[in-house]
């Protein structure tokens, strides 16, 4: 027969000696195991004779629960023990200053953007949108752009391909013709977008955003085209009045053709719009010229119409007074911070363009 109470005092000698989860697992292999101690003596049960089995299986059973229920308690001790020092290893100084959490800021390209599409719609403008990589015929040849013109040079010019069939568009142009092709007039239109030409000095950059305009209609003339201008002019930079003149050029794709030049004045060390003897230009505009309109297949005797395009990294730096296009592509959160506009605060003619 056992002696329960020698194989008791062996089971709380290995409870006793249980230091940490590793030791405690030991422990409980000694004891519960395939070859545990208690396993063992369940094992004798049925080797005992009737008379013997129903007091040591009650004995058993008893030192069972015993060793289960300290086991328990133990490992409830670990438990606790880790818990009091995650406690105080990740203890809450409620007196440490809060953390600062930073608001994102709109880049000043985007809000521009904003601000010029908001100008246009007021004047029944709809926005179209195009691809940045383009075919050579959508960006030179249907905008009457003459084989030898400089502008398809590869000095001037990103190639995609050797044969010069794919390129990285030069001017958001290509989507007028687009627009032409996919529907019929009239057409009244902005497109904004990325441009990208061979270029980078403080006022130029390889990537470079423009918004061109298109209206064509019976009976457009030079007329409507000077009176959107001006509209613009003075809804983006805020001003009641604004001095304006249209000198003439050239370009492909318009004739007659036209620079827009606005008057300014420096004051404090600022450029002041609108008023002034000094002129700066900012858009070069002009009557869609009838061969623009035959490769987009619109009837140039019924229709025509002007266009303009105006650079809106330009239109930034002019309004808010950033004197390096570099500084755009940058990525300087400390600069964005300082030229970045509230999420919020979406350009309305209503509300007001800039806040």
């Amino acid at each position: 027969m056992e002696n329960f109470n020698q194989i008791e005092s062996q089971i709380l000698d290995k409870i006793k000696s249980i230091k940490d989860r590793s030791s405690y697992e030991s422990a409980k292999t000694e004891i519960f195991g395939k070859k545990g101690i208690i396993t063992e003596l369940f094992k004798k049960i049925g080797k005992l004779e009737q008379a013997q089995r129903k007091d040591f299986a009650s004995k058993l059973n008893s030192l069972k629960m015993k060793a289960t229920e300290l086991l328990e308690n133990r490992l409830e001790n670990f438990d606790q023990l880790e818990i009091n020092k995650k406690l105080k290893n990740e203890k809450i100084d409620v007196t440490l200053p809060g953390r600062t959490y930073f608001t994102g800021k709109i880049h000043p390209v985007s809000q521009v953007i904003d601000e010029v599409t908001s100008i246009f719609s007021e004047i029944g403008f709809s926005v179209e949108e195009g691809p940045d990589v383009e075919n050579e015929y959508y960006n030179f040849s249907a905008l009457n752009t003459p084989e030898n013109h400089p502008a398809r040079d590869m000095h001037d010019t990103f190639y995609l391909s050797n044969s010069k069939d794919l390129l990285l568009r030069t001017h958001t142009s290509p989507v007028q013709i687009r627009t032409m092709l996919k529907s019929k007039p009239p057409f009244k239109i902005i497109a904004p977008g990325r441009t990208y030409r061979h270029d980078s000095d403080q006022t130029h950059s390889p990537m470079f955003h423009q918004l061109e305009g298109l209206h064509i209609d019976r009976n457009i003339n030079m007329g409507h085209l000077k009176g959107c201008l001006y509209y613009f002019v003075k809804k983006f930079f805020e001003v009641e009045k604004v001095k304006i003149r249209f000198r003439p050029s050239h370009f492909p794709f318009t004739e007659p053709s036209a620079e827009v030049d606005i008057g300014y004045k420096i004051e404090d060390g600022k450029i002041k719009i609108g008023e002034g003897d000094k002129w700066l230009e900012i858009l070069g505009c002009g009557m869609v010229h009838p061969n623009v309109l035959k490769n987009a297949k619109v009837n140039s005797k019924q229709y025509q119409g002007y266009a303009f395009g105006v650079g809106i990294d330009r239109l930034a730096m002019l309004k808010y007074g950033i004197n390096d296009l570099r500084a755009f592509f940058e990525s300087d959160i400390r600069w964005l911070e300082f030229y970045g506009f509230d999420p919020l605060d979406v350009p309305t003619n209503y509300r007001g363009l800039s806040r």
